[in-house]
């Protein structure tokens, strides 16, 4: 099976080239970096040539380039040498540093600087002339060198992918943030609508289909009044949303939300439209308010839980009730479960996920489903909605 090399990159190509041209020309004209050697003048292009290949490798291979030139300028000092061998294995000292694992990064510069002190003491005790020390700062120069600027570049280089990645983070993380609060103003916009306009919409297709399915008259006459009534209701309730939706300026004065004050009317418009409903407000009287976003999520709680009566219940007692506790309101609302014996409307379940969602939000609990209770139904069975809200948000512990 034949070994495939790495492909070398362009600028690689065009390094190698360069310098091998660079260097062919020195040497023909004759200007070599050291004189009185064993080797003549011709033997230097040996090295210049196996540096130049190497060059080659320097960004594909740059260890296996380094261990290679290091042996081919040792060879170049036993012959006339060539100031661009000397280049090229300091830019292959270099490539090593950048282009290297972050061990050999971490060990070439090091090697390099234990060399460098060696050849300085060595040649310092063995010549015990001052000129030594050229010979320290030139090895200094042609291998510590390019290995500490290579630290340098590398470490830029790593800074400006870990700024890169930190930026590519967070502008993930800001997408997340926006296409979540979209989801939340989309699922808050979504419960508004449906608690506003579901109930008169109830009313309207319960009383036209009674109006439809009876023919008498006066029944007709009052279904007839309940619609129109609804449905301008309803109207006025689309025109205030579409109005919020469409002015977003911060000056606007805010839309009043519903409070708990406006029971009596949202039970007085039930009965308009046929349920037997009562109100048991055990509430304290002291004149405490309760926080909007708590009286906004009661409210809608029982206007839902009575259009849901108004489209299901059997004929019967519905009962609201409300119970102030120390850190917590309590809504109740109780109607009768069974077969209701007039027309009744079609529902999709979107309002107990909506009341159940305006309750977690607030940190609430909820619950609703039927249960025995044959002193308030006829049937035996009522269904029940239970919401405790906190009316601390940080009172969680409170419904748990």
């Amino acid at each position: 099976m034949a070994l495939s090399l790495p492909r070398p990159q362009r600028v690689d190509v065009q390094i190698a080239v360069g310098s091998l041209l660079s260097g062919l020309a020195l040497w023909a004209l004759g200007l070599h970096t050291q004189t009185d050697r064993p080797l003549g003048s011709g033997w230097s292009l040996v090295p210049l040539f196996v540096l130049g290949g190497l060059e080659l490798l320097r960004s594909c291979m740059p260890q296996t380039a380094l261990n290679l030139a290091t042996i081919a300028i040792v060879l170049d000092q036993f012959t006339a040498g060539n100031l661009v061998s000397i280049l090229m294995f300091t830019d292959i000292m270099y490539a090593a540093v950048v282009y290297g694992t972050p061990a050999a990064a971490r060990r070439i510069p090091l090697t390099a600087g234990v060399i460098t002190v060696a050849m300085t003491i060595g040649f310092l005790a063995w010549w015990q002339e001052p000129e030594a020390v050229l010979i320290g700062v030139a090895t200094g120069i042609i291998a510590f060198g390019p290995a500490a600027t290579g630290v340098l570049v590398r470490n830029h280089r790593e800074a400006a992918a870990a700024a890169r990645l930190r930026a590519e983070q967070t502008a993930l993380l800001a997408e997340m943030d926006r296409v979540q609060a979209v989801t939340s103003e989309r699922a808050r916009m979504a419960r508004e609508l449906h608690d506003m306009v579901a109930n008169h919409l109830s009313a309207i297709a319960i009383h036209s289909t009674a109006a439809l399915s009876l023919d008498d008259p006066k029944t007709t006459r009052d279904a007839l009044s309940v619609i129109r009534e609804n449905s301008v209701e309803g109207l006025a309730e689309m025109r205030r949303l579409i109005g919020i939706l469409r002015d977003s300026s911060d000056d606007r004065e805010p839309a009043a939300a519903p409070t708990l004050d406006g029971l009596d009317s949202l039970l007085a418009n039930a009965r308009t439209n046929g349920l037997d409903v009562v109100l048991d407000d055990d509430r304290a009287t002291d004149g405490a308010k309760l926080p909007a976003p708590v009286e906004l999520a009661a409210y809608r709680i029982v206007q839902e839980s009575l259009t849901n009566a108004l489209k299901h219940a059997s004929p019967g007692l519905v009962t609201v009730a409300l119970a102030q506790e120390p850190r917590a309101l309590t809504v109740r609302v109780t109607s009768p479960c069974g077969d209701p014996s007039g027309p009744r409307a079609p529902g999709s379940g979107a309002g107990l996920v909506g009341m159940r969602e305006r309750t977690e939000l607030l940190g609430g609990t909820f619950e609703s489903g039927p249960e025995s209770s044959p002193e308030s139904s006829p049937d035996g069975k009522v269904w029940i909605v239970s919401a405790t809200l906190p009316v601390d948000p940080a009172d969680k512990e409170v419904t748990e």
